[in-house]
């Protein structure tokens, strides 16, 4: 059984509909991106899957439970934790008070040397305000407040957006590590290099329909899928 099943996903903002009849799956151990124009609902389709935007229909079902309807902390208990796009973080807190009222409410939280291997950048930064920090210091640490809570899926909204290209390669090597590692993500970035070096397999999202799956060896291998819906 996948890790997460999504079956006919139908999620409004209001009176708009925004995500029509969504069907993925995404197996333990992988990384999938969602790949897509702005506005495609890449977003709300990882706000959906952590509860902020209730879909009216659908099935979310994680490691064998199913999920839809629930509150976004329920979810979040249950394994899934998302990397906001506006990262979220206290920034009135240091950085490591910021990683412990992360982890304070999971019993299998990650000790802070374990995050310290990870982002050593962090551990320089230990004692220093959230509204201190560069933007990739800041991203860093809204990665490092999910992962210390050992999530059994990671939902990453553009976490790339923004930043420098030395910060972006720093989170990709960040990205790389936890995928060796086994970790499970759903990727949302508009850089598509990154993307699909760091996913093995991309759901194309377009105007709220999933329009096409494939590998990332495969869209790589033939750049016209890219073309024909992102006009890349």
């Amino acid at each position: 059984m996948s890790l997460l099943n999504v079956k006919e996903l139908n999620s409004y903002y209001g009176d708009s509909h925004i995500l029509f009849d969504l069907d993925f799956h995404v197996e333990k151990n992988e990384v999938i991106a969602l790949i897509g124009r702005n506005g495609a609902g890449k977003s709300t389709t990882l706000n959906s899957l952590i509860g902020l935007v209730k879909p009216r229909s659908g099935s979310i079902i994680l490691d064998g439970k199913e999920y839809l309807g629930q509150a976004p902390h329920v979810i979040a208990r249950a394994g899934m934790q998302l990397v906001h796009e506006d990262r979220r973080i206290f920034g009135s807190l240091n950085v490591e008070d910021n990683i412990i009222l992360a982890g304070l409410s999971e019993p299998k939280r990650w000790p802070l040397e374990k995050i310290y291997e990870i982002f050593p950048r962090l551990k320089e930064r230990r004692l220093s305000s959230g509204t201190d920090l560069s933007g990739g210091e800041q991203q860093m640490l809204a990665i490092a407040r999910a992962l210390v809570r050992d999530p059994k899926l990671i939902l990453l909204d553009e976490p790339f957006e923004g930043l420098a290209p030395v910060i972006v390669q720093d989170l990709v090597r960040v990205c790389r590590q936890l995928a060796d590692e086994g970790r499970t993500i759903i990727l949302v970035e508009q850089n598509i290099p990154a993307t699909l070096n760091l996913a093995s397999r991309a759901y194309i999202v377009n105007n709220g329909h999933i329009v096409h799956e494939d590998s990332t060896a495969s869209i790589k291998a033939n750049p016209s899928v890219l073309q024909r819906y992102l006009g890349v």
